[in-house]
């Protein structure tokens, strides 16, 4: 096996936190896969944590051509260990990229030696790739989501780990040193995570308006034809402007100008790129009165921001979108949490009946559940009976958490205790 040589060539790189779990997989998967939306870094991750491997992406033209005329002598062209951006794009090349791996698991294990990294495979259209891998790769490559950067990674703190609403656990942690402000949060909020906008301190307006054009030019045009752009574009407006809220096809349907049918095409476009996260009810069989539509979130506020063409963090913070943005920023820190620590985001929900009872998120673990609701404040008012409604499900209801913009784990009662956002991914 190559040497994984951890210097940084650049001086601006920022560490990531998804990196040990990476290195894990680089030493017993022949295949490695990485599924990210466009500039969250997947590519500058790859070539910092393994410099020797080779960088080709199939955005290019030319080399994707050669690619879909002849898979098995690109392969054989490029050599091995290889990395391949895009491989969506040419999917014929993972049958190769399956029979080479068969064949070097075959010598290992006749030489009794350990398995070698062949490929590592990105690509920005996830359910296209993952299509495609399922099909060809199923039990030959180790699998990561990478989405921009968390605000751990962000301030460079040494500890990470995915998000444990466990109240003991909570307590127990090492005093953080710095506590953002309310004021802080929303311009973290404004800043988003995108590695070239962040690290390099590029105009706003600038940065995220090539970020969509070029999103919308090698993601989405295949899919829609042109004389829909301008819509699509509004399209994304309208939803960023519906972030962390339920979703309403016929709604948007309407204020946007195109059928239900398109409507669920285009939101599925933007999942599948990464761009949005679908958050599902919990219901568990239970209660025809839990509503089954899901609620939608921007997994890079910067980017939710700038579409809904907010100009500063202090105007989103005394708008009337404040709550849901704080709402999409604290859920998409811990999905990325659970994203760098190679977790599972399915046993996330949230809930919500034909009552109007909600609870902004619920972590199922094993057969008990942790309730959680997101405030930009304090609030004395108890959450415990909204946490109630829960207990229908027979499953232990674990004591519930409000995540705030404070600095103190505080108790609201014995079953609620107030948690600083600050907490998530350390």
């Amino acid at each position: 096996m190559y040497n994984i040589d951890m210097t940084v060539g650049d001086d601006m790189y920022l560490k990531r936190d998804i990196e040990e779990k990476l290195i894990e997989a680089s030493k017993t998967f022949a295949s490695i896969t990485i599924y990210g939306s466009r500039q969250v870094g997947k590519s500058t991750l790859i070539e910092n944590l393994f410099p020797n491997i080779k960088y080709i992406t199939l955005d290019d033209i030319e080399i994707k051509d050669y690619a879909l005329r002849d898979p098995k002598g690109f392969l054989k062209y490029y050599g091995k260990p290889l990395l391949i951006d895009e491989i969506q794009k040419a999917p014929k090349l993972l049958e190769y990229i399956k029979k080479e791996i068969d064949e070097m698991k075959k010598e290992c294990l006749a030489n009794d030696e350990n398995i070698k990294l062949l490929y590592i495979l990105s690509g920005s259209n996830q359910f296209e790739l993952q299509d495609a891998i399922t099909e060809s790769l199923a039990g030959r490559t180790c699998i990561f989501n990478l989405a921009s950067l968390s605000y751990n990674e962000i301030k460079e703190r040494k500890k990470h780990s995915s998000f444990n609403p466990e109240i003991s656990i909570l307590k127990n942690k090492e005093n953080i040193n710095h506590f953002r402000s309310r004021k802080e949060i929303f311009e973290d909020i404004m800043l988003g995570g995108m590695p070239e906008y962040v690290v390099n301190k590029l105009n706003r307006d600038m940065f995220f308006k090539s970020y969509i054009t070029t999103y919308i030019e090698k993601d989405v045009r295949k899919i829609i034809s042109s004389d829909k752009e301008t819509v699509f574009m509004n399209f994304m407006k309208y939803v960023a402007l519906r972030t962390a809220c339920q979703l309403d096809y016929t709604e948007i349907s309407r204020s946007v100008g195109i059928d239900t049918r398109t409507v669920k095409s285009w939101i599925s476009v933007l999942e599948m790129s990464g761009i949005i996260k679908l958050i599902y009810p919990y219901a568990k069989n239970l209660s025809d009165r839990v509503i089954k539509t899901p609620k939608l979130y921007f997994m890079d506020t910067g980017l939710a921001t700038y579409l809904c063409g907010m100009p500063t963090a202090d105007i989103l913070e005394k708008s009337a979108f404040a709550g849901a943005f704080y709402e999409t920023y604290v859920v998409s820190e811990i999905i990325k949490s659970f994203y760098n620590n190679y977790k599972d985001t399915s046993c996330i929900y949230y809930y919500r009946d034909k009552d109007q009872k909600e609870v902004d998120l619920i972590i199922e673990e094993f057969d008990s559940i942790y309730p959680i609701e997101i405030k930009k404040g304090l609030n004395p008012v108890s959450h415990s009976k909204t946490f109630n409604v829960l207990k229908k499900y027979n499953k232990k209801v674990n004591i519930g958490l409000v995540l705030y913009s404070g600095d103190q784990i505080l108790p609201i009662n014995d079953e609620v205790y107030y948690c600083p956002i600050d907490f998530i991914g350390y």
